[in-house]
């Protein structure tokens, strides 16, 4: 399980830190958060405690209404259940019963300036993502008419050429060699190249390109969704799909994507086969499948036989 420390999420987010914590940095481990409003109203079953939880103008204006005695109870009931962290929104004073309790259990406030919807739906996208499953795998992730391809296949089988070729084209380049995967939602696999080697293309007998310089811009890109998967085989026994009835699948990060095995053979051009290959991705996503079509029409022909 992924974990994110409250600093990070402070800078960045942008937060102001109100009350500081005296114990190693506390870590967050859930993309939900919550609103107290039902811990200030003095019900604490089957809460979630271990989410962010967010004070916004509705909360503030309830509490500061208690009196006293119940402020302390509850500001002391709701501190002591070792929530990660209590963000105040639309940059509202922190009541004082809260501060206190917050700093007696080493518990950080945090505060922002903005709309609590607007920064309860900021934090949710952004915990989503810091937090979602990830891998890294060996391979190639070009952007091609649209499409995420993510090219597999042993080294020296000419994955890197390949996405060369495609820039050349006008698709453009995300990650070579180390495609780092992250899982953003259920159905969701979203590629991106490690910092260190972003842009970069390694192509045997030159070395090192930097995509980025020598055809600008436009030809590379920071992240894309994965959409098709084609793996690059040399195997000489193989059986392949000739006519694409069956549906061929890889499960990455429990995510099942669509998979392409194409042989690699002297004289194919397999930039232009992956052009292909992600437009008829397309196709099939809007509804029609080439092979079905043709399968339709040999039934049509032999029942009027």
């Amino acid at each position: 399980m992924k974990k994110l420390p409250i600093s990070r999420l402070i800078k960045d987010l942008r937060l102001e830190l109100v009350s500081k914590w005296n114990v190693d940095d506390i870590e967050i481990s859930t993309s939900e958060v919550n609103r107290v409003g039902l811990p200030l109203a003095g019900y604490f079953e089957n809460y979630g405690f271990d989410r962010v939880q967010i004070i916004g103008k509705a909360e503030w204006s309830y509490f500061t209404e208690l009196c006293d005695e119940l402020k302390k109870t509850r500001a002391k009931e709701l501190m002591k259940r070792n929530i990660p962290c209590l963000v105040v929104a639309r940059g509202l004073e922190i009541p004082k019963e809260i501060k206190e309790e917050a700093q007696n259990n080493n518990i950080p406030i945090l505060r922002t300036n903005q709309a609590t919807s607007k920064f309860a739906s900021k934090m949710i996208f952004y915990l989503e993502h810091e937090l979602a499953p990830t891998t890294t795998l060996h391979g190639v992730l070009v952007e091609v008419n649209g499409i995420g391809i993510l090219i597999l296949g042993e080294s020296g089988v000419g994955k890197s050429e390949t996405a060369l070729e495609l820039v050349k084209r006008g698709h453009r380049l995300i990650a070579d060699d180390a495609v780092q995967i992250k899982k953003v939602d259920q159905y969701t696999l979203v590629g991106t190249a490690p910092e260190i080697i972003k842009y970069f293309l390694e192509i045997r007998g030159i070395g090192i390109l930097d995509v980025a310089k020598l055809y600008g811009m436009g030809a590379v890109r920071d992240k894309k969704n994965i959409d098709l998967v084609i793996q690059l085989d040399t195997g000489e026994s193989n059986i392949y799909e000739r006519l694409g009835l069956d549906e061929e699948f890889i499960e990455i990060l429990g995510t099942n994507i669509s998979k392409i095995t194409i042989p690699v053979r002297p004289g194919r051009n397999l930039a232009v086969i992956l052009e292909a290959a992600a437009r008829n991705h397309r196709q099939k996503e809007m509804g029609y499948n080439a092979a079905e079509e043709l399968n339709i029409r040999l039934m049509n022909q032999s029942e009027l036989k």
